[in-house]
């Protein structure tokens, strides 16, 4: 078993809205008890609907956001403990690649400056040492060196985004938090992008946590799959056999709105998702997903279920689709 790199443990972010004179006060529990291990140089990938917390817990897990309760540990160290000049130093190694490629470089610094500011804050080297190391972050993600004086503007997304994973790669990290990072390209970038995020984990023995909602990119990239609802966990396991046989019926409704190219399954029926997400501010009671599983029962409406093994799967249902 490979060593684990980051888990948290009952890791909680909530945000309190109103709560003035005139208005009630409301907690949003955008992350509400996340468990998980994630394991050195593999692909984990985080998926659901929108608003269902994935960013959120992306954030969370590098401090980005401070958590509500819970702990974040990172080869050990307990992350959610460390004041802020311990924790810069802990940055280095944790990084993030934004969704944006347009909102997450500034337009009036050039490529050199961009990807000389996170090795300026950790006290890279010499000047001649960063010019070198940006050509050479460059040369990492399929650009050439002569881009180093240009702007973003006058990039391609997916160039820009080659541009952002190489900032996340200045300080040589070995954890990368990979937030929604090519739902914005087109399909025919996405899988260069992808394939280029490939060559540097095998390169760098980099590890991801890959936030997307993309289920076909999912099975494509990911090692093992978390599916996130409303702030938690529902269902863990290695990605083909949560895809083959998803224990959790929300995860079959995901797994069945993937769109099939296959003109063999047309016609056939496949069971749809109804129904709108429960707010946030507003959980339902027992387990969250009861309001649009058509196979809840008593028991879901008044009962939160509890994680479970099954096999090498975790999952939080009362009836698991498998029983």
């Amino acid at each position: 078993m490979s060593e684990v790199v980051l888990s948290t443990r009952e890791l909680t972010k909530h945000y309190v809205l109103g709560g003035g004179l005139f208005s009630r006060r409301h907690v949003v529990r955008a992350v509400d008890g996340v468990s998980l291990d994630i394991y050195e140089r593999e692909t984990f990938a985080l998926v659901g609907e929108s608003g269902c917390g994935k960013t959120t817990l992306g954030r969370v897990m590098l401090r980005l956001h401070e958590p509500t309760s819970g702990t974040i540990l990172y080869r050990g160290q307990d992350l959610s403990r460390l004041n802020e000049r311990a924790m810069r130093e802990q940055r280095k190694k944790l990084q993030i690649v934004f969704q944006d490629p347009y909102a997450s470089l500034n337009p009036r610094m050039r490529i050199e400056q961009i990807l000389a500011e996170p090795l300026r804050t950790h006290g890279f080297g010499s000047a001649e040492a960063i010019r070198e190391r940006c050509a050479e972050l460059l040369d990492m993600v399929g650009l050439s060196r002569r881009y180093l004086r240009n702007y973003p503007h006058q990039f391609s997304g997916g160039q820009r985004q080659r541009i952002g994973i190489a900032r996340a790669l200045a300080n040589k990290p070995d954890f990368v938090v990979c937030d929604e990072s090519v739902s914005a390209l087109d399909v025919s970038i996405q899988a260069q992008v992808l394939n280029l995020l490939s060559d540097l984990q095998a390169d760098l023995k980099l590890t991801y946590f890959f936030i997307t909602h993309d289920l076909s990119v999912v099975r494509q990239f990911a090692d093992r799959v978390g599916v996130m609802f409303l702030g938690r966990l529902v269902e863990v396991g290695l990605t083909e056999d949560l895809f083959d046989r998803p224990l959790h019926p929300y995860t079959m409704f995901l797994i069945s709105a993937v769109p099939r190219a296959d003109p063999r399954q047309r016609g056939r029926e496949r069971p749809i998702l109804m129904g709108d997400i429960p707010s946030p501010m507003n959980l339902p009671s027992g387990c969250r997903f009861h309001t649009r599983c058509p196979f809840a029962k008593d028991i879901c409406r008044t009962e939160e279920p509890m994680p479970r093994k099954i096999d090498d799967r975790l999952v939080s249902c009362h009836f698991p689709l498998e029983s």
